[in-house]
């Protein structure tokens, strides 16, 4: 299974052009792609919806979209009828397999009274390929503060410990069920996951301890059953190698950039990881793309 998570910037390339043909031509040969910064009907990106324009472009794909905001587009039309489109802004995720159910979980979230702040979501999908069901997430955790992040980590592995346990996005005993409410089996919701996206963190963050473990001097990296895996680790590299936001004022520490974009994986998952790269070519963003390979 090839994977590939993306911060498409509404595709706005490193050459300030927008071009959403630039972005899937980079995304095309994965089999679960997962994007952030995807915008419908702004007018920075024409009016355009980008989500359904990229599903167009990746027909082999099914897809599904979560908005992070959702404004009020413009109001009037023919005859007097509304026409109703919203501005939005959020996390996409395509896959070749079909998607069986679908959420988007709104992470915590603190009204700012200086700089500019928005939702954040995870958009989740349930998947299911040779017989084995995953949790697939497109993920774009705060850029603001350290402090709203660590909230989105604890919800977030919240989030993971109790999804199994409350079952699918309907549950029950389907034949006690009224038929008018039956839409297909009942959707499972599995224990282990796949989480993908634009973290806004770096590994020497406490939010990336909180997520995969404490880094003890004696011990090195302690990972726990109820955490998570770092593919990129798990595939061989170093934590602190990689960069997929280059080089910014903001990590004064690192004017090459930083890794903020991450695969994690539950703990059974860490032994199917094979491969993990960051496409440090794509032009597309103001993030580089990273790939994972796993075998399920």
């Amino acid at each position: 299974m090839r994977i590939v998570t993306y911060n498409i910037q509404y595709s706005r390339g490193k050459d300030e052009r927008y071009d959403l043909r630039r972005i899937v031509d980079t995304v095309v040969d994965a089999d679960i792609i997962a994007l952030q910064e995807v915008d419908r009907f702004w007018p920075r990106t024409g009016m355009t919806d980008q989500a359904a324009e990229i599903a167009a472009m990746l027909p082999e794909h099914f897809w599904i979209f979560g908005p992070e905001m959702s404004l009020h587009a413009g109001e009037g039309g023919q005859d007097g009828q509304v026409r109703d489109r919203r501005c939005e802004f959020g996390n996409m995720l395509l896959s070749r397999w079909p998607l069986l159910s679908a959420r988007n979980h709104l992470l915590p979230y603190s009204g700012t009274t200086s700089h500019a702040n928005n939702q954040a979501t995870a958009l989740e999908g349930v998947i299911r390929v040779d017989g084995t069901a995953l949790r697939v997430y497109s993920l774009h955790l705060s850029h603001q503060s350290q402090r709203e992040r660590l909230a989105q980590v604890a919800w977030l592995l919240d989030l993971n410990r109790r999804a199994w346990l409350e079952g699918g996005v309907w549950s029950g005993d389907v034949e006690k069920m009224d038929p008018e409410w039956r839409v297909g089996p009942l959707p499972p919701m599995p224990f282990d996951a796949i989480y993908l996206g634009d973290f806004n963190f770096a590994p020497t963050d406490p939010e990336y301890d909180q997520l995969v473990g404490p880094l003890d001097l004696d011990y090195g990296r302690v990972s726990y059953r109820d955490l998570l895996i770092d593919a990129w680790v798990a595939a061989g590299h170093d934590e602190t190698e990689g960069i997929t936001y280059p080089g910014n004022d903001r990590y004064p520490n690192s004017p090459d950039g930083w890794r903020l974009d991450y695969c994690f994986v539950t703990p059974p998952l860490k032994g199917a990881v094979r491969e993990a790269r960051i496409d440090s070519e794509a032009q597309g963003s103001d993030h580089q793309p990273m790939w994972v390979e796993l075998e399920v």
